[in-house]
């Protein structure tokens, strides 16, 4: 009999024109306990999405990954306990699902005794996330680009200033990431494509050279965002409040319907005047959450 305990971060995915390539990783954490003890399986979630995800039992993402990895590693026990502490929201757009696929990979293959690599746990993960955007930082923290080349994720992490902390306003309405992509063009102009290609190049020399200047107009996009405002009431004017509140940068959080500010100060005043003005005039509620930047990625935690 064995116990593992892992912690994983939130992510932060496409930063505006990365779309499918970029993800950040932020200090909401996700925290995985996993055993083979008792018969069957003893499943136990608290806090974000506790009665669905009870509810769901073995279709529930953590404790499938768990299970498929112990199979694929020659471990079949009797029982399987899990217990899940969940602070990251779900269905907004922040990684519960990239957090949730590696936490269950990677305590599993602790609990069976078996060392992944990183390029391993990606392997793993990328069947049931379809993209690596957001479970490359949730796997090894901070910024990252990330590409499936050849079948197989190729990825390179990105400095970001130290000073750099995230602002992110998480609406009381979900944003089904199916239905996210269900509302996007199969095919964009081309000037649309070379926008993007050109507010890439700002973002990233303005996050590496820390130009933050750079940071406004790096951070727009033609891709995604315009057509998924749709289906977020009030989303470009939130995010144009929180640059006039003094936000560095502001984007969609991944799919929605979390809205993100970069920010080096000020970023409860930021985060409030957005949150405000969601309420007062589209009337959607909202939690702000004033994050760092994660610089470590997915840990193993003492027990």
């Amino acid at each position: 009999m064995g116990r593992v305990r892992v912690r994983v971060p939130a992510s932060t995915a496409n930063l505006g024109p990365g779309f499918d390539t970029l993800g950040m990783a932020l200090s909401l954490y996700n925290e995985v306990e996993l055993s083979d003890e008792g018969e069957g399986l003893q499943l136990q979630v608290e806090g974000e999405g506790k009665v669905e995800l009870e509810q769901a039992g073995e279709r529930n993402l953590a404790v499938r990954t768990a299970q498929e990895t112990l199979r694929d590693l020659g471990l079949q026990p009797a029982g399987l306990w899990v217990r899940q502490i969940n602070r990251i929201p779900l269905g907004r757009g922040l990684g519960s699902s990239a957090a949730a696929c590696l936490a269950g990979i990677a305590a599993a293959a602790r609990l069976a005794g078996v060392q992944l690599s990183t390029d391993e746990l990606l392997a793993r993960a990328l069947p049931f996330e379809g993209h690596p955007d957001n479970v490359t930082p949730a796997l090894m923290g901070g910024l990252t680009a990330s590409a499936v080349v050849a079948g197989h994720v190729v990825v390179a992490k990105v400095p970001v200033p130290a000073h750099l902390k995230a602002v992110v306003v998480v609406p009381d309405l979900t944003l089904a990431t199916r239905r996210a992509r269900e509302v996007l063009p199969k095919q964009v102009p081309f000037a649309d494509a070379v926008f993007n290609l050109t507010r890439l190049a700002l973002l990233l020399t303005g996050l590496v050279t820390d130009h933050p200047e750079l940071l406004a107009p790096g951070t727009e996009d033609r891709l995604h965002q315009p057509y998924r405002a749709a289906l977020l009431p009030g989303m470009e004017a939130i995010l144009e409040e929180g640059r006039q509140a003094g936000a560095l940068a502001t984007c969609l959080s991944g799919a929605g319907s979390s809205l993100l500010a970069l920010v080096s100060a000020d970023g409860e005043k930021i985060g409030q005047r957005m949150s405000e003005r969601w309420r007062r005039e589209f009337g959607i509620e909202s939690r702000v959450h004033l994050l760092d930047i994660d610089r470590q990625g997915l840990v193993y935690l003492e027990r």
